[in-house]
């Protein structure tokens, strides 16, 4: 098992692809066909191009505060790619190409961005919780999704999303001893992008690393090299086998890196390196995963290119009709907090609306 080869206690992160596309252990590499790979990377190229478009467009002030993901595409799509429809995603807020696999529109997820409720209301079909920006909230969440789904005997499994400043929260600890106590079938992906906002990862824990955490719980954790799209297919693959199996959860380090800023709120300048960025940026998931595919035969620089140019069309084609279908009604903000909207909701929707009249 990866989980035993790769124990946090020894010290080990498991690699697929180095950082310039080559494979360091041909055992390790999962059989998948040309099409199941290039529509991975396919879709973390949309993820990206996405996530540029939606950094210029708040910039132009046409999209509200936006959590950009540009260098943590393969630690969503690897990691989604080894689930099936019937297994829920719970993402936190920076999970836009993993979300893009899962089958989330692209329209939708910039209506959430763009301040319409409608965003959040995914399609039950596609196991898919709406973005949670408290902190770590998410897993809670996620504990009770895996909780029900064994009691139901539904065969499900519930990957969630944090990242590593959400691991000192306490919601952190309350869902995965929940997690771990009952052996429910929930996978944590860590997303230790080495910042929360401006504090370092150094700052975080006294843990050697984060996936030592997993011992303390009594589950098993791994460290993984987040910015490899095998890497996390095959740790998210057997961690889906186990929980399955009826072995409990397992917690996973994806140790990526933020290229950009932590929102659009923020200027990252000020707190890190550029000599740090230049090597995280040489060690770049889309760029490693490209080459791989192209030494395999699969894909082309031409083909790159076209296929650019094409998501850069569709993006700006889509986001004008976000912009097309305007705000949402006052009350549709306030409607869906419960079943039936309570008194106390009702006063605050009522005593907004007189504030707005008076504005005017």
């Amino acid at each position: 098992m990866l989980t035993k080869t790769y124990s946090p206690l020894k010290d080990k992160i498991l690699e697929v692809l180095d950082y310039k596309g080559k494979v360091v252990n041909e055992k390790l590499v999962p059989k998948l066909d040309k099409e199941f790979l290039l529509n991975m990377y396919k879709t973390m190229m949309l993820g990206r191009v996405a996530d540029t478009k939606a950094l210029q467009y708040q910039r132009q002030g046409r999209i509200l505060t936006y959590a950009p993901i540009k260098g943590q595409e393969a630690a969503q799509v690897g990691v989604i790619a080894a689930l099936d429809k019937q297994d829920w995603m719970v993402p936190a807020f920076r999970e836009l190409a993993g979300m893009l696999y899962k089958g989330a529109p692209l329209k939708q997820l910039f209506m959430y961005w763009y301040g319409n409720e409608e965003g959040n209301h995914f399609d039950k079909d596609l196991k898919i919780l709406p973005i949670s920006v408290p902190i770590a909230s998410q897993l809670n969440h996620a504990a009770g999704l895996a909780y029900a789904s064994k009691i139901k005997k539904k065969g499900e499994v519930v990957v969630a999303y944090v990242g590593d400043g959400g691991t000192s929260h306490g919601e952190f600890h309350e869902a995965v001893n929940f997690s771990a106590v009952f052996d429910l079938p929930v996978i944590i992906i860590i997303q230790n992008n080495q910042w929360a906002i401006s504090t370092p990862r150094s700052s975080q824990t006294k843990a050697k690393t984060l996936a030592h955490k997993a011992i303390g719980y009594g589950i098993e954790g791994i460290q993984v090299d987040g910015n490899d799209p095998l890497a996390m297919y095959i740790a998210t693959k057997e961690a889906k086998e186990k929980a399955l199996r009826g072995e409990g959860p397992t917690l996973i380090e994806a140790l990526t890196y933020r290229l950009g800023p932590h929102t659009t709120s923020d200027d990252p300048s000020i707190y890190r390196s550029d000599d740090e960025v230049a090597y995280w940026e040489e060690r770049d998931p889309i760029t490693r995963f490209r080459i791989y595919l192209i030494e395999l035969g699969h894909w082309t620089l031409e083909e790159d290119k076209a296929l650019i140019k094409e998501y850069k069309d569709y993006v700006n084609k889509i986001f004008k009709e976000v912009e097309e279908t305007g705000l949402i009604d006052l009350d549709e903000v306030f409607k869906y907090n419960y079943e039936t909207m309570s008194e106390d909701l009702q006063n605050q929707l009522n005593e907004y609306k007189e504030y707005i009249k008076e504005a005017k």
